[in-house]
C-alpha cells in the first residue's frame, strides 16, 4: 500500500515545491518510489500553473535538487482524501487547511517542522519578500524535517511488509 506525502504552503511556488523535490530525491535514493509518492500544492491560487520561483529553483539547484519543472497547484478535496500525511508549511497554511478539511481526514494535516531533528524551529518561514538567505533557511529546515520524515515512512513501509 502507497504512502501519499502532499506538502502545502500559500502559493505553492517556494516551500512546497522545495520540499516535494527534496523528499522526491531522497524516496528515489532509499529505493523507496514504490512505496512513497509526493506532491505539492497551495492554500491559495495566487499562482496557478507556475512553475516555482527562480530563486527556489537556483537554491535547491546548488544542493542538486531539480525543482524547475514542477506547476504549482492549489490543493483540492481529493488531496484531503488520497493523502496519508499533509504537511503545512506554517501555521497559517495548517489553520486554513483545517478548515478546508472534512473532519474524517483531519488527523493527516501536521506541521512540515514536526520531523526536524536538528532545528527547534515550529514552521518553515516563508522566503518570498526576502533575501537569498531566506531560500537557504528554507533548504536547511527542509532537508532536516524530509530526513526525519523518511525514516518515520520507512518503519511504517517496513512494519506493513512485515505483517
Amino acid at each position: 500500500m502507497k504512502s501519499k506525502v502532499l506538502f502545502v504552503c500559500m502559493g505553492n511556488i517556494c516551500r512546497s515545491p522545495t520540499a516535494q523535490g527534496i523528499f522526491q530525491q531522497m524516496v528515489t535514493d532509499a529505493n523507496l518510489d514504490h512505496e512513497i509518492s509526493v506532491d505539492s500544492a497551495g492554500t491559495h491560487a495566487y499562482h496557478l500553473g507556475k512553475t516555482p520561483d527562480p530563486r527556489a529553483v537556483a537554491a535547491a539547484a546548488k544542493r542538486g535538487y531539480d525543482i524547475s519543472n514542477y506547476v504549482s497547484r492549489q490543493v483540492t478535496a481529493e488531496d484531503f482524501r488520497d493523502s496519508d500525511v499533509i504537511l503545512a508549511m506554517d501555521w497559517d497554511n495548517m489553520s486554513l487547511l483545517q478548515q478546508q478539511c472534512p473532519r474524517q481526514y483531519s488527523h493527516k494535516i501536521q506541521l512540515m517542522m514536526r520531523y526536524a531533528t536538528e532545528h527547534d524551529e515550529a514552521t518553515v518561514p516563508d522566503p518570498y519578500y526576502g533575501g537569498p538567505d531566506g531560500f537557504d533557511t528554507v533548504l536547511n529546515y527542509i532537508e532536516d524535517s524530509c530526513t526525519g520524515l523518511l525514516e518515520v515512512l520507512r518503519k511504517r513501509v517496513f512494519q506493513f511488509a512485515a505483517a
